[in-house]
């Protein structure tokens, strides 16, 4: 390192750059490596450079800030300190792309840590020049930027509205239909950061007319293209009854009961939860994901999946699909939902969290269901804190039905 330092300030360019690009592959090695370029104050002298060298020393300079940045929250300030987020956003205006492709990587790398260096990288005025590279012709050039946009936009709301108060959402929403899968793959992840936030800026992104193309990119080749235009719609649904309704309207719930039907793993998990949120709205949106088949995906994904976390995610989407209407619980309990949820409650290797929601949702499906034949499997199976709630179900729909008593009676209900 010491002897590397010296060289960055030869007479001879191509070792001026070589030095600054072995430096940058140090650093790039690990966060020890990292700690070294910073301890040895080559930052500064990289900064220097950044304004005063040609384009091929720029880019160099460029990878050495992003491999220090990207390690941790710490490095990251100390790229910040050393007065680099100036001469990085000076590089955003320079006309070979390859600079501004390199400088751009360097802000991403330094904005995904927190909401402090985030705003640092705001306030160095770089969003309005990734929002123009965005619009830019190059493939990389647009790829990077979408990610630093992105990464800036996820901290928090106030970020995210200066990534919108740049313009950025139409020219993202444009590249939606783009056919490089990388691109739409950071293009839906930006999307997805804006609209978390808040409903303003939920509908900030649809009012680009995201609907109905982003639902395309549920069917993409692309894995990842596919979970994170997911994740977007995913963001957007929990937001208000009126969005949750423009995404059924749109054909949103058919599509993604499509999408979760044919993905496997982690991938579900936004699909899942857009249809627990759809469905928590109210009745009329919970039974359009019951017209668009969506229990059969998420019972699927209640009995199939091995990890916890999506089992949790699915028994919380059934109850709040539920919870509305004796109607709702009608189709559940016809589909075995109330069953398959004890299972997985009384497993004694479900996690709490999973207990707790197939606990809740058995419950609110219980207190709606009057399709008493469903229940009768529960008096046999379900401990005491369960059964009280389908006891009070039986004595509550009894009375009143003359049919289901004697199909009670004659199915054996009372033994």
């Amino acid at each position: 390192m010491a002897l590397l330092r010296p060289l960055l300030l030869d007479n001879v360019p191509s070792i001026q750059q070589s030095a600054a690009l072995a430096l940058g592959r140090l650093a790039n090695y690990s966060d020890e490596l990292a700690e070294a370029v910073v301890s040895n104050e080559i930052l500064p002298q990289l900064v220097y450079s950044l304004s005063e060298q040609n384009r091929f020393y720029k880019k160099a300079a460029a990878y050495v800030l992003r491999s220090v940045a990207k390690h941790s929250p710490h490095l990251a300030k100390a790229v910040v300190n050393s007065g680099a987020l100036d001469a990085l956003v000076n590089c955003l205006e320079e006309f070979d792309p390859s600079v501004k492709e390199a400088a751009a990587l360097a802000l991403s790398c330094i904005a995904k840590h927190n909401h402090e260096l985030a705003q640092a990288v705001v306030d160095a005025g770089a969003v309005g020049l990734l929002v123009l590279c965005v619009q830019e012709p190059e493939l990389t050039l647009k790829r990077i930027s979408a990610t630093a946009l992105g990464e800036i936009a996820k901290h928090t709301e106030e970020l995210a509205q200066a990534v919108v108060d740049q313009g950025a959402v139409p020219y993202l929403a444009a590249l939606i239909s783009h056919p490089d899968a990388q691109l739409k793959r950071y293009v839906c992840q930006c999307l997805a950061q804006i609209a978390k936030h808040t409903v303003d800026l939920a509908e900030v992104v649809v009012e680009a007319e995201i609907f109905p193309r982003i639902l395309n990119c549920l069917k993409d080749m692309d894995v990842q293209v596919r979970k994170n235009a997911a994740t977007c719609i995913r963001e957007i649904a929990k937001q208000t009854t009126e969005l949750a309704k423009l995404i059924v309207h749109s054909g949103g719930a058919a599509a993604t009961v499509d999408y979760i039907s044919e993905s496997k793993g982690n991938a579900r998990l936004p699909g899942i939860m857009t249809l627990g949120y759809i469905s928590a709205f109210d009745d009329s949106l919970a039974m359009a994901v019951i017209v668009s088949k969506g229990i059969a995906p998420l019972k699927d994904a209640l009995i199939n999946e091995p990890e916890d976390h999506l089992k949790a995610a699915a028994a919380w989407s059934l109850g709040q699909i539920g919870r509305h209407s004796p109607d709702h619980a009608k189709f559940l309990a016809e589909a075995d939902v109330p069953s398959r949820l004890l299972a997985v409650y009384m497993l004694p290797e479900s996690s709490k969290d999973l207990k707790d929601k197939s606990k809740k949702s058995l419950k609110n499906i219980i207190q709606m269901c009057t399709h008493l034949p469903a229940l009768e499997p529960l008096l046999q199976l379900a401990p005491n804190n369960i059964l009280t709630y389908v006891c009070a179900q039986f004595a509550k729909v009894l009375p009143s039905n003359l049919e289901a008593k004697r199909t009670f009676v004659q199915s054996g209900g009372f033994q």
